[in-house]
Formats: structure tokens, sequence, C-alpha cells
């Protein structure tokens, strides 16, 4: 309920009654730090008057000497400790023509609303962009910025007066949520790759009707997991069933394809079932389990298949374009016809040839020659492939 006039003209509002009041403000234009201060101790408060300035201090001091109800602290809200602040907290807490000069005010904001007491107050006096003239514009917040300060208290109020606006905030929130932006334009595709080995440890892959090799896989669909769409694609496009505890997500590889970026998931499928059929004869005209060894002697093998089967066999196929990989399980168990320690010995193979300089990697994107599951980085690194290295 608005009740009497401050000497700023700001309609005041019956705040908590009694007890302390912080006001941290700056002296920025025609008021100054100790008239809203002195105005609130004659209400009957006990005030804190903070301000950074210590020569607005001084002058707050010597034009308010009669209020004694007012202890002048020197204390800068957003950097300094606040020791020196009341302990017991308070009922009211004013930023007056102060938060257009905090660059962290959130954070601010959160500092001071943990020292109300309980049913406290925390109000904000400011400026409005509106109707502030062009060349004072940094004193003053748009209403954008307004609404920033207001988020996560429970109770909002606002009033303007006299080209200002005041927020009356209650009740910091002690939760978030989790908000969506507008639909996104949709520039990615985002598809699964899987690698499946015979016990011989040759790798499957499909002859299509477009005249080129790949690996078993597709689009991801919406709400399903990389793994669980290896799985879906596996028995789809082969006949071929795994479970989805056996599917691995050992990376995602990052490229572009002209104006679209293309994800791809690598899942190793270490254990499965069934017969190998052709389900899909509209999409693939056969498949065959293939030796690493003779893969780089295939002939058309589709751009993500060769990025994918490099990620699980560093250096079996040379001369691939560079691609970002980010790796992602920490160990896949052996499969058939791959010994346990087959990928440390390829790692070492590879980085031994690299070494020895028989197949320089260029220093301006270094090698990720690390094969999943052994030490991978998980930041995103370049990888260009220099040397085939034999299954082991």
């Amino acid at each position: 309920m608005l009740t009497k006039e401050t000497p700023l003209g700001i309609p005041h509002r019956r705040w908590p009654a009694g007890g302390s009041v912080i006001k941290e403000t700056l002296h920025l234009c025609r008021n100054n730090t100790g008239e809203l201060a002195s105005y609130l101790a004659s209400l009957g408060y006990t005030v804190d008057g903070v301000d950074f300035a210590e020569g607005a201090l001084k002058r707050a001091r010597a034009e308010h000497a009669e209020v004694k109800a007012v202890r002048w602290l020197c204390v800068d809200m957003e950097h300094d400790d606040l020791a020196d602040l009341a302990e017991g907290g308070y009922h009211l807490v004013v930023l007056r023509l102060s938060i257009a000069f905090i660059r962290d005010r959130a954070r601010v904001l959160r500092r001071l609303a943990a020292r109300l007491r309980e049913g406290g107050v925390l109000v904000i006096i400011t400026p409005v962009v509106e109707h502030t003239p062009d060349e004072r514009r940094h004193i003053a917040l748009d209403e954008s910025e307004l609404a920033a300060l207001t988020d996560g208290f429970e109770q909002v109020e606002r009033f303007d007066a006299q080209s200002l606006a005041v927020l009356i905030l209650r009740g910091p929130a002690s939760s978030f949520s989790a908000e969506e932006k507008r639909r996104p334009e949709p520039q990615a595709v985002f598809g699964a790759a899987v690698v499946v080995t015979d016990a011989f440890g040759r790798v499957l892959l499909g002859r299509s009707t477009r005249g080129m090799w790949e690996l078993p896989g597709g689009r991801i669909e919406t709400g399903e997991a990389a793994s669980a769409a290896a799985v879906r694609e596996l028995a789809e496009e082969t006949g071929l069933m795994a479970r989805l505890e056996d599917a691995h997500v050992i990376t995602v590889l990052h490229d572009d394809r002209l104006d679209v970026r293309r994800i791809t998931a690598v899942v190793r499928v270490t254990t499965w079932s069934g017969e190998l059929g052709l389900p899909e004869p509209h999409r693939f005209v056969r498949w065959e389990w293939h030796d690493l060894h003779a893969l780089a002697t295939l002939g058309k093998i589709f751009a993500p298949t060769t990025q994918a089967l490099t990620a699980v066999w560093p250096g079996l196929l040379p001369g691939l374009p560079p691609i970002h990989s980010y790796a992602c399980s920490a160990a896949v168990p052996p499969v058939p016809g791959e010994p346990a320690e087959a990928a440390r010995l390829r790692e070492r193979m590879a980085d031994t040839v690299i070494e020895k300089g028989w197949a320089p990697s260029p220093s301006s994107k270094p090698h990720c020659g690390r094969s999943p599951g052994t030490g991978s980085s998980l930041r995103p690194q370049w990888r260009r492939p220099t040397t085939t290295a034999l299954p082991l």
C-alpha cells in the first residue's frame, strides 16, 4: 500500500517494521548517499549506509552528522568481503541508482538476498532507458535488463515514478527451470555407424544401391540413444540381433558435408546373434565380411564409414581428411577375433611409425592416433591417419 513520499519523490511502501536495513548506493547525479539512508532512519530503521567511494561517504557523514541510526561503511558489494555487514542480516536491502554500474548483477543480488532475514525485501531503484537521455544511457536499464534482475525470485512487484523503476523482490527461489528457445534451425544430421566383426576379426560391410561399401547404420530417431539406434539399424539392415548392453559408443565424429554438419556416433557391437540376411534390398545389394588388411584395396567406401573404421582401427585407411573426434567409451570389451591387447599394440605401432618419421604427421594438426578406450582425450582433436596398421 502506498503511504507517503520519500525525499526522492518515490512513493514509499510499507516495508517490514523495525530492524536493520542495508542501503547500498553510488553517488551518481542529483542524489547523495546519505539522503535515503537518513530517511529510512527517520522511519525507525537502524541503517548501514554503504558506498564504495570514500568521498561520497565523507560528504554523507558531514551532511547527516545528526543522524545517529546510520552506520556508514565503505564496501564494494561486487568484490569485497561482506564481513563488516550486520551478522544477523537485514529486513530491507535497497540498491539505489547503482545496479547499472554492477557487472555481475545476478551474483551480487544473490549475495545480498542471502543476507535477508525471513520475510525480508530486496529493493532496486534505477533509471529506465526509455526516460533517460542518450548521453546518460549508461546509468539506466532497459526492459530486458530489468527482467533479468527478477529471475529467481518468488515474488516480484514493480512500480514506476519520476522516470525511475522500483523493483520489490522477495523470496529468492531455491530451484531453477530448464528453458528452451524456439525451434532451432536444422543444420546437422546425427547418425550411428555400427562396427561388427565375426569370429575371425573380419568387419561387416554392405554393398549399397548407391554403388559403395557401407557399415550398417543410419539416422538416430527422436528420443533414441545412439546405442539403441545401432542395435535397431543392425537388425533392420542385416537381420543380426544385438543386445543394448553389447553396443558401445566409442567415439563421436564430426565433419561437414556441404552446408550440413554431419555427426556420427561410432558404435562397437561386441556380441551378436542371428543369420545374415538382406531385409532391405532397396538399400543394399549384399552384405560381406571383409579382412581388415584388404579394406584399403576395396574401392568405393562411404566417407563416414572410412572415418568410423579408422576410429576403431587407427591407421587402417590412410589419407583421410581431418575430422573432429570426441572419445566416449572408457573401455570396450574384447570381441571375437581380436585379442584384448590388440588396441594397445595398434596404438604402439602407429606411434612408432610417426616417431620414426616413416609417416610424418603435420604439426599444425596433432595426430589423434589413440584407439578408443585406451586413454583417448575427451577434448575434440584433429585426426589425420598417416599409416596403415595391419590387424592384430
